[in-house]
């Protein structure tokens, strides 16, 4: 992904955000026949604070990925969505879409098989926690038999990145008023309507409004 210094995300904090709320993630990578991409759920390591994450894949996707030998990339997509012309009042203008993107790129390490049990219960609890009756991995009638058969089918990673590449389009190229008419009209109810977009974007102009009164207050 091609960075704008405009558009760069680099704080952490806000970097996890995103991930944890977008896990459904694409992993790009290579062998001799070329590039794939596979799609998988990928969390945040539990036991780290920084951009490290866990995740598994499929027999024979490791391979097709060439996991654990070489560089692989995984691309977290926040929320994005059509900008209209129209919204920017009567000025020139073109359509445009607003997004937020995450990419990390590193060599996986590739899990031993308890710790590959231990990400994918981590994996099964994190999405069913919220149900009212959980169904964990070691639930019955799952038995060891049965677990055991399911951890040999897949291999479990932990990427700590060495390439972070990070990207939040948001109109802050815009005036103010420009920005908050975009957030006006993805809250309403038209047919580009979108909440998600609007709450991320409303995000990231308070942010941008408290770091200019901050800076406005030290002079």
């Amino acid at each position: 992904m091609r960075q704008n210094p405009s558009f760069a995300m680099t704080d952490v904090a806000e970097l996890r955000r995103i991930i944890a709320a977008h896990p459904w993630a694409t992993l790009v990578g290579r062998d001799e026949s070329g590039m794939t991409a596979s799609h998988y759920a990928v969390l945040l390591d539990p036991d780290r604070d920084d951009l490290t994450i866990v995740a598994h894949v499929g027999r024979p996707d490791d391979l097709v990925l060439g996991l654990g030998t070489q560089e692989l990339l995984v691309v977290f997509q926040g929320p994005h969505g059509y900008i209209s012309p129209g919204w920017y009042g009567d000025v020139a203008a073109v359509p445009t879409w607003n997004y937020v993107a995450v990419h990390l790129s590193g060599v996986p390490e590739l899990l031993d098989p308890e710790e590959n049990l231990r990400v994918l219960g981590h994996l099964v609890d994190h999405f069913e926690g919220g149900l009212a009756d959980p169904r964990g991995m070691w639930t019955p009638p799952n038995d060891e038999a049965f677990v055991r058969r399911l951890e040999a089918g897949t291999v479990g990673f932990r990427l700590t990145p060495t390439r972070v590449t990070a990207k939040r389009k948001l109109s802050q190229n815009k005036p103010d008023d420009v920005i908050e008419n975009v957030i006006l009209e993805l809250t309403g109810d038209g047919v580009y309507a979108n909440p998600a977009l609007a709450a991320e974007m409303q995000r990231a102009h308070d942010a941008r409004l408290a770091a200019r009164a901050a800076t406005a207050a030290d002079r």
